[in-house]
């Protein structure tokens, strides 16, 4: 497995998990950076978004994870910043073909909604899928475009 950098990031709804998540990847040979959550009290989960995306963004980290209560919010905040590209998942398969066919390079979870298993399933889906590329470039390549038109 390629072992690259990963960044993570919750809001309390999404602490415990990530907590497990961190320990899981540094098991397995990841440098893992961590961006907060620090604990179980309410926090705005924007703000862990937005630090986990420039990460992506800067290219010091090529995955990131982010766990709430649902993962929708992280999903929308990350997604604001150019270059990430993030999937919500809540299976294995769709972690796969997030990576496989869009590059995605930040998941995102939600703790209310899978267990632990299932979470540490998609993380794993997600970091060992390479992009495929070929026909699948052109369309991120689109979305790139997109991205520039209204990023400028």
């Amino acid at each position: 497995m390629n072992k690259f950098s990963v960044v993570l990031g919750s809001d309390h709804a999404g602490f415990e998990m990530k907590e497990q998540i961190r320990e899981h990847l540094l098991s397995q040979g990841f440098s893992v950076q961590d961006m907060g959550c620090k604990g179980t009290e309410s926090c705005d989960y924007p703000d862990f978004a937005l630090a986990v995306g420039e990460k992506i963004r800067s290219g010091e980290c090529q995955r990131g994870i982010l766990i709430c209560g649902t993962g929708v919010g992280m999903a929308i905040a990350v997604n604001k910043v150019p270059g990430v590209r993030a999937a919500n998942v809540f299976d294995p398969a769709i972690a796969a073909l997030a990576r496989e066919h869009n590059d995605a390079n930040v998941v995102t979870l939600g703790s209310r909604f899978i267990d632990l298993e299932k979470a540490k399933e998609i993380v794993e889906k997600f970091m060992t899928t390479d992009f495929a590329g070929d026909r699948h470039a052109k369309r991120v390549n689109k979305i790139i475009e997109i991205e520039k038109r209204f990023c400028s």
